[in-house]
């Protein structure tokens, strides 16, 4: 009798050993890096914006977003920008800031920005006027180099934020290639837009092993598996944000922010659901 209990103990223990270690087993396969903070880039709720700046900033807070980015104030003041940031909790590392604005109007930006308590500001777009050819790319990096030195007496990194056409080959070359060439990386570093990046047809490890350090910033942001190849919440779409979180130390990233350009309601409704996918996360 002793001898069957003791044959049962041994057995019970061996089974919940092997639950153990499969479940550790599964862990190590499922990783334990995650994303700290999740970040919006405010762009994805500008109408709400423009409507209730605060209110708009104080429901991003309630979903559990800790960082923003801003794409222009509304109408508000440094003061009133960093007081609504205050009363909610929130952090904007960075800002988006247009061309026009860097080129011509670079110390008001740099003070704006410092004012707010900003580290990053980031070109977010090109015209079609200011992107004609591989010389217009050039006088870009060099307003960037420009700015990206100003910036550095501040305290305040320079970045330059990507779509698709800056993959499209321009006199045989990639654009994009000629700013990351063209740009000081000391200076200048990148926002890698996941969406534009790989609808254009390429891979974000391409630029993460050639120029690693230079990718402080992510725009997460998720394509649907249409034909269109459309925006979509995070986590619903077609990219392995596993995989491209895994190479982020590579890369030099630091702060992830949601976006979606487009949302088929709400887009309170369609943050949470990207906000949710990306605190469960894990690689």
């Amino acid at each position: 009798m002793i001898e069957r209990r003791s044959f049962l103990t041994r057995a019970a223990w061996g089974a919940l050993g092997s639950v153990v270690l499969s479940r550790l087993g599964a862990a190590a396969r499922e990783g334990t890096r995650k994303v700290d903070k999740v970040g919006l880039q405010l762009y994805t709720v500008r109408k709400e914006m423009a409507q209730d700046f605060a209110g708009t900033l104080a429901k991003v807070a309630a979903i559990g977003f800790k960082e923003v980015e801003f794409a222009g104030y509304f109408n508000q003041s440094p003061d009133q920008v960093k007081a609504a940031l205050g009363a909610n909790k929130l952090s904007a590392p960075s800002a988006h800031v247009p061309l026009r604005a860097i080129r011509d109007q670079l110390q008001k930006t740099i003070d704006t920005a410092a004012a707010i308590g900003h580290s990053y500001l980031v070109c977010p777009y090109l015209t079609e006027e200011e992107r004609k050819s591989l010389d217009d790319y050039k006088k870009v990096a060099e307003t960037l180099n420009r700015a990206g030195e100003a910036g550095k007496k501040a305290g305040i990194q320079f970045c330059y934020h990507n779509h698709d056409f800056e993959f499209a080959t321009l006199d045989g070359n990639l654009p994009y290639d000629v700013l990351l060439k063209e740009t000081d990386p000391k200076l200048v570093m990148m926002e890698l837009d996941l969406y534009w990046i790989i609808k254009a047809g390429h891979q974000p490890d391409e630029y993460f092993s050639r120029y690693p350090g230079r990718f402080p910033l992510l725009h997460v942001k998720d394509m649907d598996n249409t034909p269109k190849k459309f925006f979509t919440e995070v986590g619903r779409g077609t990219i392995d944000f596993k995989k491209i979180f895994a190479q982020g130390q590579q890369a030099g990233v630091k702060h992830y922010f949601v976006e979606q350009d487009q949302c088929p309601g709400s887009p309170f409704d369609s943050i949470k659901i990207s906000y949710d996918y990306l605190k469960r996360l894990r690689w």
